[in-house]
């Protein structure tokens, strides 16, 4: 890396540095791309980042943290076509990305297992695995509840002994791109712009910029997402890089001082489930729904099973109803509603249970008196999870909500992870929406060490040299920052609102509007309020207290100009008729009644013809959104014959574009 300075008129002297390979972000994705990219000769790389303790990879987790792999243990036949088949088989899926997922698969678990990561074996070596949901085989696999942070903190120690440049404290507020006649190309990605946390400007050109900044946790304001991971997204979108998929997200039980997933033994325990009256009194408001005791019991059993919520368990009346029974309490009756571990639901009784949850409990020992005993008997680390933060599960409820998960859109890349609209950026992790429908449970951690992999070594086939006009890059990173600076002045001259005041108010439009429940009126009321806001913050800003909070000011408008992206992709599939289908229900006159005391929702039936496309998505500079459909790629039926495959291996042609 070499460091110069660049005069601008409104920031002064302005650090610029120049990096062959710069990695925005250090969740077990970003910090895996640039591992890799290290380790295949690329040696003037720099991870940019807000702060190595601060991505959500480290922070969350579950009850039982799933990473999904290919099969490598027991007699279970299993290949990279059969894994492929999985991950694309919910639909909407391109089946050249599933198989180099699934291909890169074994090669990305075993760097992790060799750096440390303690994934469990039997005395044979073989990695033991578990039928996890959308799985055909047992290829699950977990370290307990905080998989990914073991994955970060492994390849962390690595990084440090490779000696790997980390420039921590910046937020990435602006992606700077070059246009055609720059750069002789549709347009290309030529680095960033951050703040530090005094609000202080840096300049980052590239040659490469591999973009790790996660999903778009803060669009929500119930969100699973640790507090201060907002994602990035917005940066590319605003940039005009392609999109696909961002309809298509995760919802799902989850509690929220602190933001975790109560998936698995957290409901298997069979807690109360209680919302707070106006009068003060914990309520249940399952048997009401379910008609029994018992039938309450059982669904609140297999949620943790069928977690997130998935709209064919809502619609056949299994268990995700009580994904929509707490949404009504929280968002229509606003209640607050609690998990309480300290008494049994109403009218317990183990011997009234069906016969999967109450094998389940007599195998795990768990027939204690109380959830809280229970929970301890099944994973006591889901105890101490909550009592880490303060919160002991045996004296007091804790608060839950239906919360974003994940999206399984986000930016259109190729099979070498490089976005295929905008050259040299590479979507690396969530922030990459290879995913479509649904998938399988840990997939997602699959992709984002695999994404890492192949970016890393399609830049050591290809991209070692300099294409980067410098001095265009230069030009284009002033006339950024001055553009900045305008819209920071404008927010604190004029009336603008605060910029806590203005996030604040697209959260609450986001997790209202674009959640579990979609329906076209009430979308299209919602995409005018968000261009409202939009045009009204780039007309006057908004308000932030002192130069430290410049980057949540930006970060504010950005969230702004994501959620409304996300709102118009939304509205457009709704419109074009896909239905109920993934993790979310279209509402409408011509639907079904939902069970449950739930008759007011009427959602309308998928239409599977939509399984077969992609859809796309894509900001314009005048402010609008394109979208459009596309049909999805087959799994690709690939020559292996080993002679001829070995010659294109040999050659490097098998980083060339498919004819």
């Amino acid at each position: 890396m070499r460091t110069t300075y660049l005069s601008t008129d409104s920031w002064g002297s302005v650090p610029l540095h120049l990096c062959h390979t710069l990695v925005v972000g250090s969740g077990a994705a970003g910090l895996n791309a640039a591992l890799q990219a290290r380790r295949k000769g690329l040696k003037d790389v720099v991870i940019v980042t807000e702060g190595l303790g601060a991505g959500t990879s480290i922070n969350t987790g579950s009850d039982k943290q799933t990473y999904y792999k290919l099969g490598l243990c027991g007699e279970t036949p299993d290949s990279p076509l059969a894994m492929a088949a999985d991950l694309a088989g919910g639909g909407a899926m391109h089946g050249d990305l599933a198989l180099a997922e699934a291909a890169g698969s074994a090669r990305a678990f075993l760097n992790l297992v060799e750096l440390g990561v303690p994934f469990p074996r039997d005395r044979y070596g073989q990695f033991v695995g578990y039928q996890t949901d959308h799985d055909s085989r047992r290829r699950a696999t977990s370290t307990g509840p905080y998989t990914s942070r073991d994955m970060c903190r492994a390849l962390i120690a690595e990084l440090q002994r490779l000696r790997q440049p980390i420039h921590e404290g910046r937020v990435a507020v602006a992606l700077l791109t070059l246009p055609e006649e720059a750069c002789g190309t549709a347009g290309r990605c030529a680095g960033l712009l951050t703040l530090d946390t005094a609000g202080r400007p840096a300049i980052y050109l590239a040659e490469h910029t591999l973009l790790a900044v996660g999903g778009p946790g803060g669009i929500y304001r119930d969100s699973v997402y640790p507090a201060g991971h907002t994602g990035a997204i917005g940066l590319a979108l605003e940039a005009g890089a392609l999109a696909r998929n961002l309809p298509e997200s995760q919802h799902g039980l989850a509690s929220l001082r602190p933001r975790w997933n109560v998936s698995g033994s957290y409901l298997q325990a069979v807690p109360r489930l209680v919302s707070l009256s106006p009068d003060g009194t914990l309520e249940p408001f399952l048997p009401q729904a379910f008609g029994s005791d018992a039938a309450a019991a059982d669904r609140l059993f297999l949620k943790g099973y069928q977690w997130p919520f998935q709209s064919a368990r809502a619609l056949d009346g299994g268990s995700s109803l009580i994904d929509l029974l707490v949404w009504r309490e929280t968002i229509v009756r606003g209640r607050r509603v609690f998990l309480d571990y300290r008494d049994n639901p109403d009218g317990w009784d183990p011997a009234r249970l069906c016969t999967e949850a109450r094998d389940y409990l007599t195998r795990c020992g768990a027939t204690q008196v109380t959830p809280c005993e229970r929970l301890r008997q099944i994973n006591p680390g889901a105890i101490v999870r909550f009592a880490d933060e303060g919160i002991d599960l045996a004296t007091e409820p804790v608060e839950i909500a239906v919360c974003f998960q994940h999206n399984n859109g986000g930016l259109a890349a190729n099979v070498w992870w490089e976005s295929e609209n905008l050259a040299h950026l590479y979507p690396i992790g969530e922030v990459n929406g290879s995913h479509g429908l649904s998938r399988p449970g840990g997939s997602a951690l699959n992709s984002g060490q695999v994404g890492g992999q192949r970016a890393a070594e399609y830049l050591a086939a290809r991209g070692t040299g300099w294409t980067l006009d410098r001095r265009a890059a230069r030009a284009a990173a002033r006339a950024k920052l001055e553009t900045l600076a305008r819209w920071l002045a404008a927010g604190n001259s004029g009336t603008a609102s605060h910029w806590r005041i203005e996030r604040g108010t697209l959260q609450a439009r986001m997790s209202r509007v674009g959640a579990l429940l979609r329906d076209a009126a009430t979308l299209q009321e919602a995409i005018g309020e968000a261009r409202e806001q939009m045009a009204r913050l780039d007309r006057r800003g908004c308000r932030w207290d002192g130069a430290g909070e410049r980057a949540e000011a930006l970060r504010t408008r950005m969230l702004c100009l994501t959620h409304q992206v996300y709102l118009e992709a939304i509205a457009f599939a709704v419109a074009q008729g896909v239905g109920s289908r993934g993790s979310a229900l279209v509402l409408g006159a011509g639907g079904t009644p939902l069970a449950a005391g739930l008759g007011a929702w009427r959602p309308l039936p998928e239409d599977p013809a939509f399984r077969d496309r992609v859809q796309l998505t894509r900001w314009t500079p005048e402010g609008g959104v394109y979208n459009a459909w596309e049909p999805c790629r087959p799994i690709p039926e690939s020559d292996t014959w080993f002679e001829t495959a070995w010659a294109a291996y040999r050659e490097g042609r098998i980083f060339d574009a498919p004819e």
